[in-house]
């Protein structure tokens, strides 16, 4: 039965990745009556077709488009799921609307972007939801999750490098921090997470902790913290020993398979409360 506070159809701006399908899908379990999909071509799966009932496919960079498709659909309801690689925020042809848009931005990130975007949809009678609508059942409560508990040095680690996380994504820096033996390996900028645990990797070695956190205040609207399979992928490349992610604010993708993925690499996955000393989550 459909909640009555959520909307019988929704809109997705589908990005890459597991998101957008498993979004799809979950509205439709809830209720949800129609969902349609803007996809963009070279970077969203063609996958989210078979999940919606109608999909627009345009190119990264003609928001005018985007724009366009969306009210075409006359939903008023619009979730954004799934990344863009950063790189191709360089390379794209931009259209002449998103150009005014970010010749409107002093700073220029993912917050102050997709904050101007959320304007821009506002401005023509649709509304941003937050991008863990429908996704509850995907974002974990405080607790560990893997079968091997983190070891007290490890727990050290995950205690200083969320306070770290916490300051860089202060500052639109990053969302991750990957720490080993009290050392700041890496710290995410623009490259994404993926690349930062490759790069901690090979710095560190084997062993490190990483740690992925929402920003102080983070709009929910975007850019929530996702762990997926590929992710899972990275943290083999780079050996790391340990993962923590925030409560409540963190979404993971097809959750019984990363827990699997890091059972068989014996990586400890922790779930700590932002509420609390992240030393005292361990069961």
């Amino acid at each position: 039965m459909t909640e009555p506070s959520l909307p019988t159809e929704i809109a997705i701006i589908a990005g890459k990745g597991a998101y957008p399908r498993l979004l799809a899908e979950s509205a439709r379990a809830q209720g949800v009556k129609r969902v349609v999909a803007v996809a963009f071509k070279k970077e969203t799966n063609p996958v989210i077709e078979s999940v919606t009932d109608d999909v627009t496919w345009v190119y990264l960079g003609q928001l005018g488009a985007m724009l366009d498709a969306l009210v075409a659909t006359g939903i008023k309801n619009v979730v954004m799921a799934g990344q863009i690689t950063p790189t191709h925020l360089f390379r794209v042809r931009m259209d002449i609307k998103l150009l005014a848009v970010l010749k409107r931005l002093p700073e220029r990130n993912a917050d102050t972007i997709f904050s101007a975007i959320g304007d821009e949809l506002n401005a023509i009678g649709i509304e941003l939801l937050p991008a863990s609508s429908f996704m509850q059942s995907h974002m974990p409560t405080a607790g560990v999750l893997s079968k091997r508990q983190p070891t007290d040095e490890e727990m050290n680690d995950i205690r200083i490098g969320f306070h770290v996380a916490k300051a860089t994504s202060d500052l639109d820096i990053g969302q991750t921090v990957v720490v080993k033996q009290g050392t700041i390996l890496a710290v995410e900028a623009f490259e994404g997470t993926d690349a930062t645990i490759l790069r901690a990797g090979k710095l560190g070695g084997q062993g490190a902790v990483l740690i992925k956190v929402a920003k102080p205040g983070h709009d929910m609207r975007f850019d929530i913290p996702v762990i997926g399979l590929h992710t899972i992928k990275s943290l083999r490349k780079a050996k790391i020993g340990a993962v923590a992610v925030e409560a409540g604010k963190a979404i993971l993708l097809e959750r019984e398979k990363i827990i699997r993925n890091i059972d068989a690499l014996d990586i400890a996955f922790i779930v700590v409360d932002s509420l609390t000393s992240p030393g005292d989550q361990k069961q």
